[in-house]
C-alpha cells in the first residue's frame, strides 16, 4: 500500500492482481498535483483501475469525476448513494474551480456483504464496513493483512472521551473484532496497534 499525500486528504493506492485500488482523492483542482505524486511514487495512471470513497465531503471525493475520465471505475456502497452528490453545490460556488461530478451512470453500486467478492475481483483481500458515525455515508476498508483505512472517523486514541457517541463505539467494536494491526487515517499519522 502507497500513501499519497498532494493536499490535506491521505489518499491511499493498493495494488492488486487484478487492478490498483485507489481509496479517497482531495479536493477538486488537486489533479495536478496528484499526477505528480504518483509518478513520484511510481505508479502509473493506467495501474489505477478502480477507486472507493470513504465519504463524499469535498475534501475525499474531488478528483473522483476526472478520474472517471481517465478510466477509473468508481465503486460506491449502496449506502453512500443519497450522498454522492453532496458536495456538487460547495464546489459549484467556485467557478474557476475545475471540478467534474460523479458519473453515477458509469459506477458499480456494490454492498458491504458483497465488498469482500469485489475486491477478491481485484487481488486485494479485504471488506468493507458502513462506520457511520462521522457521516452517514462513512466506510471503511478492513484489510486481511491488519490494515484498515478509516478515512475521517474519529480516532481510536480518542474513544474514552465520547461517552455520549454510542455510534462511534459501534463503528470501533466492528474494527476491532476484524483484530487490525493498523489504522489509517485521512488527516492524521498512521496509528499500529
Amino acid at each position: 500500500m502507497i500513501r499519497l499525500r498532494y493536499g490535506n486528504t491521505n489518499t491511499f493506492y493498493i495494488p492488486g492482481a487484478g487492478g490498483g485500488l485507489l481509496v479517497d482523492t482531495d479536493w477538486a483542482g488537486t489533479l495536478p498535483q496528484f499526477f505528480r505524486a504518483i509518478k513520484a511514487a511510481g505508479i502509473e495512471m493506467k495501474a489505477i483501475t478502480t477507486m472507493l470513497v470513504t465519504h463524499y465531503h469535498p475534501d475525499h471525493m474531488g478528483l473522483v469525476g476526472q478520474l472517471q475520465q481517465h478510466g477509473v471505475k468508481l465503486l460506491i456502497v449502496d449506502v453512500q448513494r443519497p450522498f454522492v452528490h453532496a458536495s456538487d453545490g460547495i464546489f459549484a460556488r467556485d467557478k474557476l474551480l475545475p471540478y467534474r461530478a460523479v458519473e453515477e451512470g458509469a459506477a458499480t453500486v456494490i454492498s458491504c456483504l458483497e465488498s469482500r467478492d469485489i475486491l477478491k475481483a481485484l487481488g486485494i483481500d479485504g471488506e468493507i464496513l458502513h462506520t457511520p458515525s462521522h457521516s452517514e455515508d462513512s466506510v471503511s476498508l478492513i484489510l486481511d493483512d491488519g490494515s484498515c483505512l478509516v478515512g475521517d472517523l474519529e480516532p481510536l486514541a480518542y474513544l474514552a472521551g465520547y461517552d455520549e457517541n454510542p455510534a462511534l463505539k459501534r463503528d470501533w467494536a466492528q474494527i476491532m473484532n476484524r483484530h487490525p494491526k493498523r489504522i489509517l487515517y485521512a488527516h492524521a499519522n498512521e496509528q499500529r496497534l
